[in-house]
């Protein structure tokens, strides 16, 4: 079966190529090509390798047969190791075939605010921001701040960024959720440790024609900017809130000077967070059981300790435990997500059976 939409998929990249060459190309187009040309050059890059490791694996199979014994010792060594390297290549296929894995490259809207905790809680929202900002810059994945509201001590009591590159969403989807802060504050005189909190949520980027937006649905109003940003703050209405009447969802950016660019990241906003809310209210229609098991997704959730302390961070959702916490808060977290998604797609694919 693989295999016959592997063909597919190398005939349609060679249409794709062709197109790339013709002299007129509609914009919206190329930009759907170039998106299935990435797409399908990772697909066969891994089917090439795939399809070294079984003439390897027969060469192996020959020698065995054979009656060279330091060879066969040699072979059956080696073919243990590309059994699992084939088994692994075609899990690779097939995650890659997998409709899901369409959500998966798509740029994110990551949301953090703080919980309990007050100005600890608002710092450690920028802690948190940092930590994504630096695994960002590590993967060279572009940031944009779409709103934010600072605390007095150099914190935020919310954060909203816009996160675009290769497989951004499939990357930082399993954060969402409650994060959990155990550390003497700065805030704290007798040296004693509190408990904070933040709430993180990660949406994938929605455009304009995958979802539909009456323009009658939707109140706009424009207000000046408050906050960090001098005589600006008290001359222009920059500001913009929309109000999605029907759900009520509202959404409010101001760190831009223009207007234009606030409503335009206030609409990145709202359209990820109607498909979200889309997304919710459909499963629950079909699978209300399947969503009680599941609950990964669930931001009400407690997933994760930051206990400063003792240098650990415990993901609670998987029993996994590091003592690296200072390297894990300068971005270094590639173990932590392989591990989530390891796990966390596994226990999903186990329960949805």
């Amino acid at each position: 079966m693989i295999n016959e939409i592997i063909k597919e998929i190398e005939k349609d990249y060679k249409n794709c190529l062709d197109y790339l060459l013709q002299e007129k190309k509609e914009p919206e187009k190329f930009k759907e090509i170039l998106k299935k040309i990435s797409f399908y050059e990772e697909i066969l890059k891994l089917k090439k390798e795939y399809d070294r490791i079984l003439e390897k694996i027969r060469e192996d199979e020959s020698i065995i047969k054979g009656n060279e014994q330091e060879l066969k010792e040699i072979a059956k060594e080696e073919l243990n190791f590309l059994t699992k390297e084939k088994v692994r290549i075609e899990k690779e296929i097939e995650k890659l075939l997998n409709p899901q894995s369409d959500i998966d490259n798509k740029n994110a809207i990551v949301e953090i605010r703080a919980g309990i905790g007050g100005e600890e809680a608002c710092l450690f929202v920028a802690d948190l921001f940092r930590m994504y900002l630096k695994y960002c810059e590590k993967n060279n994945y572009e940031i944009e701040i779409l709103n934010s509201h600072p605390s007095e001590l150099g914190g935020f009591k919310e954060i909203i960024f816009y996160v675009k590159g290769n497989k951004v969403y499939g990357n930082l989807k399993y954060e969402g959720g409650v994060h959990r802060v155990q550390r003497v504050p700065k805030t704290e005189s007798y040296g004693r440790i509190h408990t904070s909190a933040a709430t993180v949520v990660v949406l994938p980027e929605i455009e304009d024609k995958e979802i539909k937006i009456n323009p009658d649905d939707l109140k706009i109003e424009t207000f000046r900017a408050s906050g960090h940003g001098g005589q600006h703050v008290n001359k222009t209405s920059s500001a913009v809130r929309i109000t999605h009447i029907p759900t009520g969802i509202t959404v409010s950016c101001q760190d831009d000077r223009s207007q234009i660019k606030n409503r335009e990241r206030a609409m990145k906003i709202l359209r990820a967070r109607l498909q979200d809310l889309y997304e919710k209210e459909k499963k629950e229609k079909i699978d209300t059981q399947r969503k009680n098991l599941v609950k990964t997704g669930d931001r009400s959730e407690k997933i994760r300790t930051y206990n400063f302390p003792q240098n650990r961070l415990t993901d609670h959702r998987i029993n996994y435990t590091s003592y690296n916490l200072d390297k894990i808060m300068d971005g270094e977290i590639e173990e932590l997500i392989e591990q989530l998604r390891k796990n966390l797609e596994e226990k999903t694919s186990i329960k949805a059976k």
